[in-house]
């Protein structure tokens, strides 16, 4: 089944020429040519077609003869027709294939002489057309968007092998529309993954397992590649795309940023005693209290409980002493607030908006309630389906109830990812392997960091309130990172895993396994 899995997933590679070699110089002058072109793409005046349009729709249309016809019907004839004399095609991991004979008679023989039928599946939604013009007249058309592909066995239920981005350039040949170059990339090996394209069906799903929305944002070199959004904010309320949720915990991460930035330009220390600035009464007595530091809080080595209210007597006291072992607390960051606010005399949010939120362009989040948000907000529901009372706080939070939207969250994560108003040191710190939670798993500063082997790492933060449910990854080596947000308690054990696994492949499962333990 392995071999199986891993052919269906070399569907496109396959047809690429393993054997053949070409020299470096050859294939770099052909690639210049193509960034050139599609370096086109970037001009203000490049507009994407639309649905509407007749240009989208003719190559929509030889897209469809290509590939529903021809590649998954092993049509070769429709491949004789369609591709260009000088067709070539680029594979992000098979290499280059340079002439239209060699690709078809490598399709023949990898793809038609599989023990299986391989289908191709093209997101229609993330299909943009591009128009190419000279001196006015329309000689070509630039195609881009996402396919998956799958093995349709005997008897069996057709299942998903691999999916990737492609880019294609169509050109007017004598009037006809030919395929010239095809540019096949950012695959994705060994998921097999729900159809988060087919939005009906989610909807449906959700439905079933009572979980009211569920947005999802993606990150590919370090750019917010796409945002879905699926479900009801409420009852009979659709999910917009803007849609604000409550992230909970994923607010510390702003108080994080707030003072590795703080501490970037030598406004903050991170080693100072908080006692300089703050003493909560309920340790004023507590020698222990002029030994704790903002690194202790950022570190999850404040040495206080989570909440005081957890505690019998419902007052804050140390459990353990700060900096000697993991004990993740919302209340030192509530602790941190206070010093922050002492020390600039200003407002914990004002603080935030000024330092984090208006630099990164995140006009869309909030961490107090704002009754403009109501339209748009996810209401917290129970694991029955029931919607919560909605947490309306009026002053902010270091630790939680930060109200925002995948497309605010996703600014400040690629923000993280270029390591935006940070010195080397303190960004370097931030990824470090500080406080042992599990094995491989940290916490640097504010972040979970994830040893995934080999060199490569992962940082992640979630956040959990009643009926409210987030998480946030990034993989800094590659630019990738993902967001999920989710009004349902039923959230973390039903799609938490599966959302992981189809947008981070294997370094998602790593993830997984990680946590597992």
């Amino acid at each position: 089944m392995a071999k199986v899995r891993r052919l269906g997933f070399l569907l496109f590679i396959a047809a690429a020429n393993f054997g053949a070699t070409y020299t470096s110089q050859k294939i770099m002058k052909k690639w210049a040519a193509i960034v050139c072109l599609l370096s086109l793409l970037q001009l203000p005046q490049a507009k994407a077609q639309t649905a509407q349009d007749t240009l989208y729709n003719t190559v929509l249309e030889k897209d469809s003869l290509l590939f529903t016809v021809g590649f998954n019907r092993c049509n070769l004839h429709m491949f004789e027709a369609l591709l260009s004399d000088n067709f070539e095609f680029y594979h992000d991991q098979g290499g280059a294939t340079l002439s239209k004979e060699k690709f078809i008679a490598d399709f023949k023989k990898n793809i038609c002489g599989l023990n299986y039928k391989a289908e191709r599946r093209v997101d229609k939604n993330s299909i943009q057309v591009f128009p190419l013009y000279n001196k006015g007249k329309l000689y070509g058309a630039v195609q881009k968007g996402t396919h998956s592909f799958y093995a349709v066995e005997k008897d069996k239920p057709a299942y998903q092998t691999g999916m990737a981005r492609f880019t294609h350039v169509w050109l007017l040949e004598n009037g006809i529309w030919k395929l010239s170059r095809a540019i096949s990339y950012d695959h994705h090996d060994d998921s097999v993954l729900p159809d988060f394209e087919n939005a009906a069906a989610i909807n449906a799903w959700l439905k079933v397992n009572k979980i009211p929305s569920l947005a999802i944002g993606i990150i590919r070199d370090s750019v917010l590649q796409d945002v879905k959004v699926f479900g009801e904010l409420d009852k009979g309320k659709p999910a917009p795309y803007n849609a604000i949720y409550n992230v909970a915990s994923i607010t510390k991460l702003m108080t994080t940023t707030t003072v590795l930035r703080l501490a970037s330009t030598g406004k903050w220390n991170l080693d100072e005693p908080l006692y300089h600035y703050w003493t909560d009464p309920d340790i004023a007595g507590d020698p222990r209290s002029k030994t704790l530091t903002t690194r202790h809080i950022l570190n999850q080595q404040s040495g206080f409980p989570n909440w005081r209210y957890q505690s019998p007597n419902k007052k804050l006291a140390f459990i353990h002493n700060p900096g000697t072992e993991f004990g993740y607390s919302g209340e030192g960051f509530e602790y941190l607030r206070h010093a922050l606010e002492k020390k600039f005399n200003k407002p914990f949010d004002a603080l935030v908006e000024e330092v984090v939120l208006k630099p990164i362009g995140m006009t869309d989040s909030k961490l107090t309630w704002n009754e403009a948000m109501l339209p748009r907000f996810a209401v917290p529901h129970n694991a029955g389906g029931e919607a919560l009372e909605i947490d309306k706080n009026t002053k902010p939070n270091a630790a939680d109830l930060l109200k925002t939207t995948v497309a605010d969250l996703a600014k400040f994560l690629i923000a993280t990812l270029h390591n935006e108003g940070l010195s080397k040191d303190i960004a370097e710190q931030m990824v470090a392997h500080t406080t042992k939670t599990k094995d491989n798993r940290y916490v640097g500063l504010g972040w979970f960091v994830y040893d995934l082997g080999n060199g490569e790492y992962a940082i992640s933060h979630g956040g959990d309130d009643p009926g409210s449910h987030s998480i946030c990854f990034l993989l800094p080596q590659t630019g990738e990172g993902l967001i999920i947000f989710a009004n349902s308690d039923n959230a973390p054990s039903k799609i938490y895993s599966d959302i992981v696994r189809a947008y981070l492949g294997k370094k998602g499962q790593a993830i997984i396994d990680i946590e597992l333990k």
